[in-house]
C-alpha cells in the first residue's frame, strides 16, 4: 500500500485529479476502478472521485502494476495568445483542438506547454478547464492564494461566462432557458458521458443553461443559429448536451452532435471543429476584488464561415 500525503498546493482538488497528477503513467480507467472499488482510502475511509481532498490529508493507494511504457515524447515550449497577465494571474486565448491538460491518451496540454516555456514559474494551475474541441477564454492562476480564490468563486457561480455557439437548425426565439438535470457517468475506460435525465433521477444534477440568438445563416444552404450562451451551473459538456437535447446540437460537435450533419456540413464548407467559443469570462480579481472583464475575438475560422454564409429569408 502507497501513503500520500496532501501538501498544501494540493489542497482543495479533486481526490481522482490528486491521484491522475500523483500516480504518473497509471491509466485513468485504472484510478477510476481502484476509487470505486474503495481500495482508495482517504484519511483510512472510503470517498467518491470527485471528493475534495484537504491539506494534511492522507490518502492511501494499492500497489498498481504498469506494463513498461517507452519514454514519453518532451513536452514542447508553448506561448498561448494572451488576453491578461499579472502577478497573480494569466489569461490566455486557448485553441481549438489543444487541451488543457495531459491524460486519456493527450501527452500534454496547455498547462505543461505552458510550464515549459516558462521554466522560472514558481506556480501555475489552471483554475478551470475548457473541452479541446472548445476555443477561448482559459484562466490560469500564478499563486496558490489566487487559484483558490478563484475557485471559490466558480464554486458559488460568481464568474460569468459567455459562450458562442453555432447550432443547427432555426432555434426558436423562445426558448431562452433549459432546465433540465444531467447525469455523468464513466464508461470502463474512463471516458466520461453526460445526457439529460429526469428530475427524480438519485443522482440528477440541476443545470440551468440561458439562451439568446445572435443571428441566423444558412452557409452552404444549411440553416444555423449562432447564438449567445451563459450557464448558470457549470456541469460537465453542459452546453453541448443541453443544445442537443433542444433538438438543435453544436455544429461539428463530435460526442454529442449530428455526425452525418457534421459530415455534410464539414464537405460543404471545409469547416472542420466544433463552434463552441468561450468569448467572455467576468470575475473578481483575487487581489482586491475589482471586476475583470476578458473577451476573446472569434476564432478566424469561425468568423470567415459566418462572414461568408448568406442569411436565410426573413420567417413569413
Amino acid at each position: 500500500m502507497r501513503r500520500l500525503v496532501v501538501d498544501e498546493h494540493s489542497a482543495g482538488q479533486r481526490l481522482d485529479n490528486f491521484l491522475l497528477r500523483e500516480l504518473k503513467g497509471v491509466p485513468k480507467a485504472l484510478v477510476y476502478r481502484v476509487i470505486r472499488s474503495g481500495e482508495v482510502r482517504l484519511n483510512k475511509g472510503r470517498a467518491a472521485a470527485d471528493t475534495r481532498v484537504a491539506s494534511g490529508d492522507e490518502v492511501r493507494v494499492p500497489p498498481v502494476r504498469l506494463p513498461a511504457r517507452p519514454a514519453p515524447a518532451a513536452v514542447p515550449a508553448r506561448e498561448f495568445p494572451l488576453l491578461y497577465e499579472d502577478d497573480h494571474l494569466l489569461a490566455i486565448d486557448k485553441p481549438a483542438g489543444v487541451a488543457v491538460h495531459g491524460g486519456s491518451g493527450v501527452a500534454h496540454g496547455v498547462i505543461e506547454q505552458l510550464r515549459r516555456a516558462r521554466p522560472g514559474a514558481r506556480f501555475l494551475e489552471l483554475v478551470h478547464r475548457l473541452d479541446k474541441e472548445t476555443s477561448g477564454v482559459l484562466l490560469l492562476a500564478k499563486r496558490r492564494s489566487a487559484l483558490t480564490a478563484l475557485q471559490e468563486q466558480f464554486r458559488q457561480r460568481g464568474p460569468h461566462k459567455v459562450y458562442a455557439a453555432l447550432v443547427f437548425g432555426d432555434w426558436p426565439e423562445r426558448l431562452v432557458r433549459i432546465d433540465e438535470p444531467l447525469l455523468r457517468t464513466l464508461d470502463a475506460s474512463g471516458v466520461r458521458h453526460v445526457r439529460v435525465v429526469t428530475p427524480e433521477h438519485a443522482e440528477a444534477r440541476r443545470s440551468i443553461t440561458l439562451v439568446r440568438v445572435v443571428r441566423r445563416d444558412a452557409p452552404a444552404g444549411t440553416p444555423v443559429t449562432l447564438l449567445d450562451v451563459t450557464i448558470r451551473t457549470g456541469r460537465t459538456h453542459q452546453i453541448r448536451v443541453h443544445l442537443a437535447h433542444a433538438g438543435h446540437p453544436v455544429v461539428g460537435d463530435p460526442k454529442y452532435g449530428d455526425f452525418a450533419r457534421n459530415r455534410a456540413f464539414e464537405r460543404a464548407t471545409r469547416f472542420e471543429r466544433m463552434f463552441l467559443h468561450a468569448r467572455e469570462l467576468s470575475f473578481d480579481h483575487p487581489a482586491g476584488g475589482a471586476r475583470i472583464t476578458l473577451a476573446a475575438p472569434l476564432p478566424a475560422d469561425c468568423a470567415t464561415l459566418l462572414a461568408a454564409a448568406p442569411s436565410p429569408p426573413p420567417r413569413p
